[in-house]
């Protein structure tokens, strides 16, 4: 009997934004994996530390932060191929992610590479986007409206034309990318209808006008656009 894989969703930061069955399942695990960035700090192992059991078996995917594909793909590879070496042992293994694993989580490229293989179960867990809307006070959509999800690295002819067509934005992954984004923004004249969100959830938490946000932003951070007149009003 091989064992089970658990894609685990943590939430976006703050460890009791954890749904109970994430908890459930790291408090009984005997096997946990989780990703790190270029060998610092694991940010998905940090929410769920106080919950890991004392010896539990931890695999650590050590993810490269280059812009080449290779080097993040070859380190999913290796993190899947020790991933499978414990299930074949009969071992459930519990993966880590934060925020939900199947949106822009890193789980989704272990489940590609594991999900034929060995019996998979994936747990939702709370997305940036909700959170990031929740805490800043800022209802994204309402009746008909739609929303659009952004990647701030697209090139700035696109993030114009898809910032200028949509209703309600996020726009994740802002990072380096702010200055690109603030001058779009501008530009579309929504300067006023943008909030910045940083590190939403967590004690060093920063919600602004994007025209107060700080020259320099972290990963997780976010941009919320609406251009709607308070239908929920």
């Amino acid at each position: 009997m091989t064992g089970r894989l658990y894609g685990v969703g943590l939430g976006p930061g703050a460890p009791d934004l954890m749904t109970l069955r994430a908890a459930r399942l790291i408090e009984g695990a005997s096997v946990i994996a989780y990703p790190t960035l270029a060998g610092g700090e694991s940010f998905a192992r940090s929410i769920a530390a106080d919950l890991i059991p004392a010896g539990a078996e931890e695999i650590v995917l050590d993810v490269p932060m280059t812009l080449e594909r290779a080097p993040a793909q070859a380190a999913y590879d290796d993190g899947a191929a020790r991933i499978a070496a414990a299930l074949d042992a009969g071992k459930d293994v519990v993966c880590l992610c934060e925020g939900d694993p199947f949106f822009y989580g890193s789980f989704m490229y272990l489940f590609a590479r594991l999900s034929e293989r060995f019996e998979v179960e994936v747990v939702p867990g709370v997305t940036s986007v909700t959170a990031c809307a929740a805490r800043a006070g800022m209802p994204l959509v309402a009746r008909n409206e739609r929303l659009t999800i952004l990647p701030g690295p697209l090139p700035e002819a696109e993030l114009t034309a898809r910032i200028a067509g949509a209703e309600s934005l996020a726009i994740l992954k802002v990072g380096r990318h702010l200055p690109k984004l603030r001058d779009v923004i501008g530009r579309l004249g929504l300067m006023d209808r943008a909030v910045y969100v940083e590190r939403a959830t967590l004690p060093n938490e920063v919600i602004l006008p994007l025209a107060k946000a700080p020259e320099a932003a972290p990963y997780f951070s976010m941009i919320l656009i609406t251009k709607g007149d308070d239908p929920w009003l």
